[in-house]
């Protein structure tokens, strides 16, 4: 069996780390590069950062900042916000990041995903998907979960890695910061539509979350949160050797 990944978040805005519940009521958390560079020591497998608005505010994201984590960690990078064109991957890309996450800017531009799959490679490119269900449906969500696409979810995905996504993050809006566990039902809809390696995030409240999750959809590859990890509720050691002992392969 594949190794099981476990990746904190950072959600970025105005230069600082910061988290909410269902994408709303924001408060600050801490420096990204120093909780970068904690987590980068202390056993996560890779890191997200998230420029969380530079979508929703038009502009590009934030590459001093990024610049600053990049070089104070020594695991894999993947980098999202504002990503709209292929010049945009480069940018990312030459700061230091090892993965690029599209989210709004393929919604904008489907043909984004295959330009930066062909340039790039499909390893460099994460697809992120905020999802919400909508009278029964899991729709897509666009600029940060603030604007309802209309489109299918599980649909989009599939169609997105058949153009060149490497990646899916899953970003559940229902379960988003309110640490009741992750969105199994999703989750597993979205596994059994792709191939490639699905990472769920939002939800999780406690190292038993992490169990349920792997345990629940064992294709799942890996699982992401921030809250937990950024306030110290759950310690990333004290969760892989849970997960090891529940027979759960993890890298220690």
């Amino acid at each position: 069996m594949i190794t099981k990944r476990i990746i904190p978040c950072l959600d970025v805005r105005n230069g600082r780390v910061v988290k909410g519940v269902n994408f709303e009521g924001v408060s600050d958390v801490s420096s990204p590069v120093e909780l970068a560079r904690y987590y980068s020591d202390n056993g996560a497998d890779e890191l997200v950062f998230y420029d969380i608005t530079a979508s929703f505010e038009g502009r590009a994201l934030f590459t001093d900042i990024l610049r600053e984590v990049a070089s104070s960690i020594f695991i894999p990078l993947t980098v999202g916000g504002g990503i709209n064109t292929v010049e945009d991957f480069d940018r990312v890309l030459k700061c230091g990041a090892d993965k690029v996450s599209v989210n709004s800017g393929a919604i904008r531009n489907p043909a984004l995903i295959g330009e930066a799959a062909k340039r790039y490679g499909d390893q460099c490119v994460v697809l992120s998907v905020d999802v919400k269900r909508v009278d029964g449906d899991f729709c897509v969500f666009a600029k940060g979960g603030r604007e309802n696409t209309g489109m299918e979810a599980i649909d989009w995905i599939r169609r997105c890695v058949d153009a060149g996504a490497g990646e899916v993050v899953v970003n559940s809006i229902d379960t988003d910061g309110v640490k009741k566990g992750f969105d199994i039902e999703l989750l597993q809809r979205v596994c059994d539509a792709v191939s490639v390696p699905v990472i769920a995030s939002g939800g999780a409240g406690n190292v038993a979350h992490f169990v349920e999750l792997f345990h629940a959809i064992p294709t799942i590859d890996a699982g992401l949160a921030a809250s937990i990890f950024h306030f110290r509720e759950v310690a990333i050691p004290d969760l892989k050797m849970a997960l090891k002992q529940e027979n759960i392969p993890v890298r220690l």
